[in-house]
Formats: structure tokens, sequence, C-alpha cells
């Protein structure tokens, strides 16, 4: 058990805990192979002609690419959890708030992937099978295996995505390949469609799914023996898999003109693959997001008991799914996961330019109460997320989630640079 508990607590990742990097990668991209991947990538593709969806998705995945890669490699050098990067970066007290709307955010995502999971299960069981399964029972049991797998930590969710990978590809091929077959390649670039979207939309839709996932990547990169195998499972991750995952279902959907990947997989003969992606890309998803949870809650207070956590926060999680309370909570989980996405910027520059030694175990008991430049550049780098994503304030780059990075990253550098100037001599 010291093992097991040891990975939710401040303490180092010893080395017997250290696995080679494919298994975690194998994690990341079991997330890549879930279902909000499919639906991001089958809505850029309908809102965009098919050249231009292929630009969006290949310039998206390579900006995730980036950040995923240096939050990875930060995780993988230090150890450290994102929850425990976020105490250095905003000290002890001011990381409280950041880690806090943290847990709430992914807390209330994992409800509404109970509910994705629930309503979707059933869905395909009727469709294909012709059998009514209750959508409560499903959640409920859904909700416990998840906990299970998460009080057993990292390893139970590595054996289970090491497991499912090679299953799920096979099906994301079967899906670009009955693609293929109704239609070339050549024939699906040539269909004529309106967009709705611009480029740049497109690629802020695939920004915006997969950020959070990017920026909490140290929680399982930390795991890595090596920094160098955090930019490679980024690589794999983001750079191949979400590729590939997005691409067959535009493929999917340039032929087929659904906007429901579900819908689309039971037409092209694919109920079974259907539900292998529904129930383990679920399964693997909402697992993290529970693991990541009781990780930021123990950042803030280290003296709470990591079962207790998770047998208690899976309730929570599943009770408020079941009450139907989320759909009114949909909108204020996106503006907490909005304001999350200047984090990265803070973290990096710090980590990279102005305290690269804090970022150890040994010395988080000599960690400040207030990082208070942190917390200014992450302000206004939030403020700008919110009102940029509501079209208040023009873009540099088109992409809100970037420049809101980009803008943190710049202000915590100007008000904190003296401080490493200090420091350095």
């Amino acid at each position: 058990m010291s093992g097991e508990t040891n990975e939710f607590s401040a303490a180092a990742i010893t080395d017997d805990q250290l696995v080679p990097w494919p298994r975690v990668a194998a994690v990341a991209a079991m997330v890549s192979f879930s279902l909000p991947t499919f639906i991001t990538g089958l809505e850029v593709s309908q809102g965009l002609s098919a050249i231009d969806a292929l630009w969006a998705l290949l310039a998206g995945s390579a900006i995730i690419l980036i950040i995923g890669a240096i939050m990875g490699a930060i995780g993988a050098n230090s150890r450290m959890s994102s929850y425990l990067l976020v105490r250095v970066a905003f000290g002890d007290v001011g990381a409280s708030l950041v880690n806090i709307a943290f847990a709430i955010s992914l807390l209330g995502w994992f409800g509404i992937n109970i509910n994705l999971f629930a309503g979707a299960v059933s869905r395909l069981a009727l469709e294909v099978w012709g059998t009514n399964l209750s959508t409560v029972g499903l959640a409920i049991f859904a909700s416990i295996c998840m906990t299970l797998t998460t009080l057993v930590g990292f390893k139970a969710i590595n054996l289970l995505a090491t497991l499912m990978v090679p299953i799920l590809a096979f099906v994301t091929f079967l899906l670009a390949q009955s693609a293929l077959d109704a239609q070339t390649f050549g024939q699906i670039l040539a269909i004529d469609k309106t967009p709705t979207l611009t480029i740049g939309d497109g690629i802020s839709a695939i920004v915006g799914a997969i950020i959070i996932g990017a920026i909490i990547l140290p929680d399982i990169t930390r795991f890595v023996r090596h920094w160098s195998g955090a930019v490679y499972t980024a690589i794999i991750a983001y750079m191949i898999v979400q590729l590939i995952v997005m691409g067959a279902a535009s493929l999917a959907g340039s032929v087929s003109g659904k906007t429901d990947i579900l819908d689309i997989m039971i037409d092209l003969n694919l109920g079974l693959g259907a539900f292998a992606i529904v129930i383990a890309g679920s399964w693997v998803l909402n697992s993290l997001n529970l693991y990541s949870t009781i990780l930021s809650v123990k950042a803030t207070f280290p003296k709470s008991n990591s079962s207790w956590l998770a047998v208690g926060l899976g309730a929570v999680g599943v009770i408020t799914a079941l009450l139907n309370i989320l759909d009114s909570f949909v909108t204020f989980l996106f503006y907490l996961s909005v304001i999350f996405i200047p984090v990265a910027g803070v973290i990096i520059i710090d980590w990279m330019l102005i305290r690269p030694k804090a970022y150890s175990l040994s010395t988080l008991d000599q960690n400040g109460s207030v990082n208070t430049p942190g917390l200014i550049a992450w302000a206004i780098g939030a403020a700008f997320a919110v009102l940029a994503s509501e079209e208040l304030l023009p873009t540099l780059t088109g992409i809100a989630a970037m420049d809101a990075v980009i803008l943190a990253g710049l202000v915590y550098t100007g008000l904190a640079w003296r401080n490493r100037e200090v420091q350095a001599s």
C-alpha cells in the first residue's frame, strides 16, 4: 500500500514506480481514443472543407504537442504532478485556489462523462442488440469500476490502457477503411460544402478540447525514467494517435454526411467498435479525471486520505450525474477550463527561465506562500481567455487558448525577471 498511496502524496516517485515510456504513452493514447476526440474531429470536418479541415487538424495537433511535450518533460524531470507544479509556480496559498478550481472542473467532467457513457451505452445496446439497459444502473456500475481503477492507481490505469490500445487502434482503422471503401480519398477531398468555420475556428476547437489534458500530462509523465520519454509520449498521443482518430472521424463524417459519431459507426456496421470506444475510452479518461482530482486535492490538503478521497469524490461525481444537475453546470465548467489554460504559460516560463531549481520535491518544504507575479500573470491571461472566447477581444494568433498561454508567459517574464537576476547573483 505504501507505493499506492505514495503516488498521491507530495513524496518523490521512487525508482521502482518508474516505467518505460511506451507504457505511459499508452495511457495518453487512450485519452486520444476517447469519444470526445472523435466528436471534435467530426465537428471540425463538418464545418470546413476537407483541405482546410486537414490543415486545422495538423496545426491544432502541433500546438497541443508543443504544450504537452514541455509540460510532460517538466513533470518527468521533477517527478512532480501538475498540481505540485502549480504549488511551486503560485505558492502554497496561491495554488490552493488554482488546485481547488482544477478539482471542481475535473470532478464536473467526471460526472458529465458518466452521463455520456450511460446514455451512449444504453443507446448502442438498444440499436445493436435491441436490449433496454437502465442508464442509472449503467452510471452506477461505470462509476464503481472507474473508482476502483483509480484506487489501485497508475498501474491499473496503465494496464487497462495497454490492453485496450490495440483494440481501439483496430476499430479506428476499420472506421477509416470503411469510409475509404465508400469513396476514394480524392473524392472525399473534392466534396463540395459550405464552410461554417474558419481554419482558425477549427484549430481553436481542437486546442480547446484537448489542451487541459496536455497541461495535466505531468500527472502520468512523472512515471517515465527520462524527460525524453515524456516528449515521445506527447508525440505519439497528440501528433500520431490524436491526428489519426480525428482524421478517421473526419473521413467517416464526410462520407456519411451525418453529425453523430455513433450513428455513423452503426451505419458502417461498427456497432461493436462503438461499444469498445465508448466503454474503454470513457473508462480510462474518467479514471484519469478522478486520479487527477485526487492529486489536486492532495496537493492542497496533504493529510487527506487518498482512498477515502477516491470513494467520496467518485460518489459525488455519480450523484451529480444522476441528479441531472450537470446540464446547467456545463457552461460554468467550460469557463473554469478556459481560465486554467494560462497556468501552463506561467509554469513553463518559471521552469525554463525564472526559477528552474525550485522545481524539486527536495525544496518543496521551502516553497513560499504566494508567488504574486505568477498570480497576476495568470489572472491577466485568464481574463483575456474568457473575453477572447466571447469574442470581446481580438486574438493575435486567431486561437484564444494559445494567446492566453503566450500572454501569461510574457507578463510573468516581465514581472519576475528582476527576481531571477537577484537569485542569479
